[in-house]
């Protein structure tokens, strides 16, 4: 059957765009946002995602807030892609493409979190190096996306409080990926699943600073091979410059895997050095709430029934959710200075299992 979107000339196969290039059931079509408060405690991450072989859509918003973490989910049936971005009390608005976009999730009377958005970009829309992860014979991960930077204006309700937001104080990130990833129910048993991972190590540092922008992703094997390598300088004015390949100093509170710094050296297309030192505060556990790999409540793409939603709170010093942040990806909003010149943004940070370069052995090493 034709979906509305067939009315435009945006076809890249022979297909409807009811359906995609693939069969795999780990297809998916995301956007990725975040909010920070640069001079407070709150961080804000939210996501809106489509998994057309699944047949759902779904979206999420968590919010850290102290010691404690607030998580919203919408998760409904996928009747047809179209250009309508929303799903129970969530929506998005494309205002202007690539630059400007209005992102709402409905509060309720709980006083727990909602808000009404507006995003635009600091710095031209990127796009990053493909990314590709291979379990055995099987791609796991084989995902295109482009990233920018920007502002946030409009209001933020959690904890009973509504928060203003403006432009000179909250900076975020934002990303669109699609592609194949894990998704959904966990795979059945069988050959390609019956391999027992040694680890798993992802960094993916998206700054912000007075003229520009920096977006590094780096993805390495148990052995430190490096699989993601993508370092670019995104000027104010559009230029795009290669910063070549990080080298990196991450240094981790004594006892965890929780990193509290890091230098990132990376050079510039003249040769000379670019030097970038991360502070990174208080974040989120993306695998508390939020859906992401890990998550023992609810994963992305996941059928839940029609018009399903949960609100939840989690208190972070709850020892049986302290015990499961180490093994997911956290994001931590960050200071961050780049040749001296001070900045701001994000520092996402998954060190899982085996790592040799960290000198991690297994998935219980952690920092001496």
């Amino acid at each position: 059957m034709p979906a509305p979107l067939d009315e435009y000339p945006i076809h890249q196969t022979s297909l409807s765009m009811s359906r995609v290039g693939t069969s795999d059931k780990n297809f998916y079509d995301r956007s990725y946002f975040n909010a920070i408060d640069t001079e407070g405690e709150l961080f804000l991450v939210s996501g809106f995602g489509v998994y057309p072989n699944l047949g759902v859509v779904d979206a999420f918003a968590t919010i850290r807030k102290g010691d404690r973490q607030w998580a919203v989910k919408f998760s409904d049936a996928l009747e047809h892609r179209s250009l309508d971005l929303a799903v129970g009390g969530y929506r998005i608005e494309v205002v202007e493409p690539l630059q400007k976009l209005r992102v709402v999730c409905e509060g309720d009377d709980s006083g727990g979190l909602g808000f009404d958005l507006t995003w635009e970009g600091t710095c031209p829309a990127v796009q990053e190096q493909p990314h590709l992860l291979m379990t055995s014979l099987r791609p796991q991960l084989d995902t295109s996306r482009f990233a920018q930077t920007g502002a946030w204006t409009g209001v933020i309700s959690v904890d009973g409080e509504d928060v203003t937001v403006t432009p000179d104080r909250w900076m975020g990130t934002r990303d669109r990926s699609w592609g194949i990833r894990p998704v959904g129910d966990n795979d059945p048993a069988g050959r390609l699943v019956d391999q027992p991972s040694e680890g798993f190590w992802w960094m993916y540092v998206p700054l912000r600073f007075e003229g520009f922008s920096i977006i590094v992703i780096v993805q390495e094997s148990p052995d430190g091979f490096r699989t993601l390598n993508d370092a670019t300088r995104i000027w104010d004015d559009g230029r795009i410059e290669q910063l070549g390949w990080p080298r990196l100093d991450i240094k981790y509170q004594s006892g965890t895997r929780r990193p509290f710094a890091a230098t990132l050296h990376m050079t510039a297309a003249d040769g000379s050095p670019v030097t970038v030192e991360v502070t990174p505060r208080d974040g989120v556990a993306l695998h508390v709430g939020a859906g992401y790999g890990g998550d023992p409540e609810w994963s992305h793409g996941q059928w839940r029934g029609r018009n399903w939603s949960s609100r939840d709170v989690y208190d972070l010093t709850d020892p049986a959710i302290q015990g499961r942040i180490p093994f997911g990806v956290c994001e931590y909003p960050a200071g961050a200075t780049c040749n001296g010149i001070p900045g701001a943004g994000m520092f996402e940070h998954g060190s899982l299992g085996r790592h040799d370069p960290t000198g991690f052995a297994d998935w219980g090493s952690v920092a001496p």
